[in-house]
């Protein structure tokens, strides 16, 4: 702490250098960027107007750090020369170990300093810093050290003009982009960061997570400190967060009988330019306290956020302006799409049966009993029988990794071709009607306002945006305009992850990184799961 107190019309300012940039990026794992970077100062005004922004996102300080267990009402001590001998409980929050008055809690190094604060019925410290401007901002009375008399008297910090002295000595850029960001852009960034920390902080372990996703997935299970990343169930003390479909099926069961509330985890739905089976680390994933969002026999986040969810006119604008990019760029789940194809049949009506791989989560659960791909495309040709029916197996299928293949002559009893190499957002484009299990394509359909039939109970199905033919939940009762799906499944419920910074990002920058060709990946990870792939492909078309 530098400099002497500042006085001005009978407030206390914080002085120059008194603390380190206010705002600051969260040291996420694998993150590049440490610090924003230098800009153009603000002034009062715009410090008055940022208060009530920064008390609501709770941002400022190391609000990333450790929250440790304190008393419901206490005082807070930052300093130990406060001599209160007046039966309050108090807390003792420093740097290092101290002597601390008896029957204190003593709480040492980085902490969030808005989790300290919150009880405190006062603050005691030596000098103005961030936790005192914190203070104020809470309503926290503050009281500072006397340089001249040793006594503590309380101090009525001037929020504005510290704020002003904090922020202008930081400035903001952008961090995904560059470009120069407002001081209340930093700070609902930093907010938006904090919320997804502050949702991380009870997981106390990470199971059934490839070696080649960890590095990926870690900064959006980030909850402050390392992800425990495991194979086996070892006593964890809080909720675990599981890739189900590659967890131990013995360490789920111990898990479920000993009560841990297990957190799923799955790809989100703009994954990557590359395929999950091949090794390619997802830049987005989903993580739902409630349920696997491809299941229809329980309620998921996604779907309480399409059953009960608000959407305010800002939400539904973001959504449309994320549709509109995903479609102009041809972008989906895992590719970027081409040209526009020909109609083979010309004027008759073409349809899309998109392939899945048989044994995934999705089929067997949002199946409702249709268990193959060839099962699917027999009963699209019975309800179309005149029309032109395009079948893409799924890409996973396709590499060899997955289960799903149909030979070309069963195929070809119900289907008139079969689509390998054509990017699906393309193919959809250009077809009348798109039939699906529970594939993902319907619904990037959906977003290229395609009519959508669906055989399972995917998790678009049931508000009022498609033909059902599956069992939709009773519990679906909303009905959602295309907009507010999109918002939904894009840009509230997935986290996303942009590969340059390695930061935890919004929707935007992820499709920005993928119209570019930009994404994190292990090369030769990939080329290794790929020829694996050949070989395996190779074996099934030798036995038959």
């Amino acid at each position: 702490m530098t400099g002497q107190l500042k006085v001005e019309t009978g407030f206390v300012s914080l002085p120059e250098g008194a603390c380190g940039p206010f705002l600051r990026v969260p040291p996420f794992p694998g993150c590049k960027v440490d610090s924003f970077l230098t800009a153009p100062a603000i002034d009062r005004a715009d410090a008055d107007d940022l208060v009530d922004v920064i008390r609501r996102m709770r941002v400022g300080g190391t609000y990333w750090a450790a929250r440790p267990a304190l008393p419901d009402r206490y005082v807070l001590l930052r300093s130990t020369g406060a001599d209160l001998d007046d039966g309050s409980s108090k807390v003792v929050w420093t740097s290092r170990p101290v002597a601390a008055p008896r029957g204190s809690v003593m709480v040492t190094g980085d902490c969030d300093p808005w989790h300290m604060l919150a009880g405190a019925t006062a603050l005691f410290a030596e000098t103005p810093d961030e936790v005192t401007l914190i203070a104020t901002i809470l309503g926290v009375p503050v009281h500072l050290k006397d340089p001249f008399s040793n006594a503590f008297e309380e101090t009525t910090l001037d929020v504005a003009s510290s704020l002003a002295t904090v922020l202008g000595n930081t400035g903001f850029v952008n961090p995904f982009t560059g470009d120069p960001m407002s001081a209340r852009e930093t700070i609902e960034l930093c907010g938006f960061w904090r919320a997804l920390i502050d949702s991380n902080r009870d997981i106390s372990g990470a199971l059934g997570f490839a070696f080649w996703k960890r590095d990926n997935v870690a900064p959006l299970l980030w909850g402050g400190s390392p992800v425990r990343f495991a194979d086996d169930a070892d006593g964890s003390a809080g909720p675990v967060a599981i890739w189900r479909s590659k967890a131990s099926e013995d360490v789920v069961a111990k898990l479920e009988r000993s009560g841990t509330k297990l957190i799923e985890v799955e790809d989100g739905f703009l994954r990557s330019q590359g395929l999950g089976a091949d090794c390619v680390p997802p830049l987005s994933i989903t993580v739902d306290r409630l349920g696997a969002y491809f299941d229809p026999a329980q309620p998921s986040e996604l779907e309480s956020l399409l059953q009960d969810g608000l959407f305010t006119d800002e939400l539904l604008e973001r959504a449309q302006a994320l549709r509109f990019a995903i479609v102009g760029a041809g972008l989906g789940k895992y590719e970027v799409g081409g040209a526009p194809l020909d109609r083979p049949a010309g004027s008759k009506c073409h349809i899309l049966v998109p392939g899945q791989v048989e044994d995934d989560r999705s089929v067997l659960t949002g199946g409702c009993g249709l268990a193959s791909n060839l099962e699917l495309l027999k009963r699209v040709r019975e309800q179309a029988p005149d029309a032109y029916i395009l079948y893409k197996p799924h890409p996973d299928v396709v590499a060899g990794h997955r289960k799903g293949s149909i030979s070309d002559k069963d195929c070809l009893e119900f289907a008139d071709q079969v689509v390998m190499d054509q990017p699906i957002s393309s193919l959809i484009e250009m077809v009348d009607e798109v039939h699906v299990n529970t594939s993902l394509a319907g619904f990037e359909a959906l977003m290229r306002n395609k009519p959508v039939i669906t055989h399972g109970v995917p998790f678009y199905a049931g508000w009022g945006l498609t033909r059902d033919l599956g069992p939709v939940p009773a519990r679906r009762s909303a009905k959602r305009t295309l907009d507010e799906l999109v918002a939904a499944a894009l840009l509230q419920y997935p986290r996303y992850l942009d590969p340059l910074s390695g930061l935890p990002c919004p929707a935007e920058v992820v499709v920005r990184r993928l119209v570019d060709g930009i994404e994190g990946q292990d090369g030769v990870v990939v080329t290794m799961r790929r020829l694996q792939g050949k070989v395996m492909r190779r074996l099934r078309e030798m036995v038959g």
